[in-house]
């Protein structure tokens, strides 16, 4: 089975998609598949990798991030599908890589298994962010209705429509009734790991607050960029500030100027940038009290089944991906964007049984969270099983006679 993966937001530098593709190389590598990965980049490329390539075709950069570039023109990917003829084609974003491959024709799109795997939430990302202070999150939505149609429209010319978290899938079935499969991300569940508590690490982070190993340390986990909102984090964490309370985040992005004065104004966080060294980043995990996070746009919630795999209680905003790692055993949750809801439920997290939360969070490694073996499989079964299946061989032609032939 050949795979192409028409990744819009696949880059050398990249976060969390890079991460996952990254890994289904891998699987594909040892699984007997090909992936084949199209994604922007500064110039036309062909990166040979295990379990298949990466094609960089020169598109124009994001001008907020110039890690990562955007697809343009249609003809070159469209061609590059022509040549390669996948079994199957993903699109990873609902943009202009969604809408290439939509409208992609010819034998071999006839042929191909078209899937929109859903890797992003533009409304409750940028639009629900941008306006919460003043509009509610429902009425951004019904104002977003262009883009529900349209992604209704796209949607319409895929075969599958994948989505990794259970409220994502609930979201697009409600606002444009799109129907989709669930297949969930998985965690490497080795590395994240409750084993990985070290409690002299621990006890150093929090000396770093000036704070004894009886104070109680949060850590957040994300990229520096609005829809994170860690300023509303970080405010909930500093009305804290005096009851012994602190937080460490890992991550950084465009966005840093405001996260850093964000950090400064509560007083109690401390931002520990970058961590590339996966062993380093379990460790963190696995040695804090508790996960917070703020954005209501995970469309994976991914960062939040980590931290559940360390045996970290989650302190959570009500919408987003995150929610599908949350049970009232191991969670609170808050109303997303609000800072005293949070620091409400931070206070209401704290104050139970620590050492219960924790047994229940471990608990949960077997019930909410998926390897990433787990993940690849049932997502190569999807489209091996899929209708029209996938390695179904092509008819072969018949030439039509030029003249029927003399009767006898």
């Amino acid at each position: 089975m050949h795979i192409v993966d028409v990744a819009e937001f696949y880059a050398p530098l990249g976060g969390g998609v890079k991460t996952y593709i990254d890994a289904k190389l891998n699987f594909a590598h040892q699984n007997g598949a090909k992936v084949t990965v199209i994604a922007p980049g500064p110039e036309d490329r062909v990166e040979p990798r295990d379990g298949g390539q990466v094609i960089y075709v020169k598109a124009p950069v994001i001008p907020v991030d110039k890690r990562y570039h955007v697809f343009w023109k249609a003809a070159p990917v469209q061609q590059l599908l022509d040549e390669l003829k996948p079994d199957v084609v993903e699109a990873s974003s609902p943009f202009r890589g969604a809408w290439i491959v939509a409208n992609w024709q010819g034998r071999a799109a006839n042929r191909a298994h078209r899937a929109l795997f859903m890797h992003a939430d533009p409304v409750a990302a940028h639009f629900q962010v941008w306006t919460q202070g003043f509009l509610k999150a429902e009425t951004v939505d019904r104002a977003a209705s262009w883009y529900w149609r349209y992604l209704a429209r796209t949607a319409g010319r895929f075969q599958s429509v994948v989505v990794g978290s259970r409220w994502f899938g609930q979201r697009i079935r409600k606002q444009a009734d799109i129907r989709s499969d669930l297949i969930p991300l998985g965690v490497d569940k080795e590395l994240f790991h409750p084993c990985k508590r070290d409690m002299e690490l621990r006890r150093q982070m929090l000396a770093e607050f000036g704070l004894p190993p009886s104070a109680r340390l949060l850590v957040g986990v994300g990229r520096h960029h609005h829809e994170k909102q860690w300023p509303v984090v970080f405010e909930a964490v500093g009305a804290l500030r005096d009851e012994g309370v602190a937080m460490v985040q890992i991550g950084n992005g465009f966005a840093n100027e405001r996260v850093h004065k964000a950090a400064a104004a509560a007083g109690n966080v401390k931002l520990l940038g970058h961590v590339g060294e996966r062993e380093k980043l379990a460790r963190i995990l696995a040695s804090a009290d508790a996960m917070i996070h703020g954005s209501r746009a995970e469309t994976f919630g991914l960062v939040a089944s980590e931290g559940l795999a360390t045996g970290l209680p989650l302190i959570l905003p009500s919408e987003g991906g995150c929610t599908d790692a949350a049970d009232p055993a191991w969670s609170e949750l808050y109303e997303p964007g609000n800072p005293a809801a949070a620091t409400d439920a931070i206070h209401r997290l704290l104050t139970r049984n620590p050492d219960q939360l924790r047994v229940n969070a471990i608990g949960a490694r077997r019930s909410h969270i998926s390897t990433p073996a787990q993940h690849f499989e049932r997502l190569f079964s999807l489209y091996r099983n899929s209708h029209p299946p996938v390695l179904s061989p092509m008819p072969t032609p018949v030439n039509e006679p030029t003249a029927l032939p003399a009767a006898a």
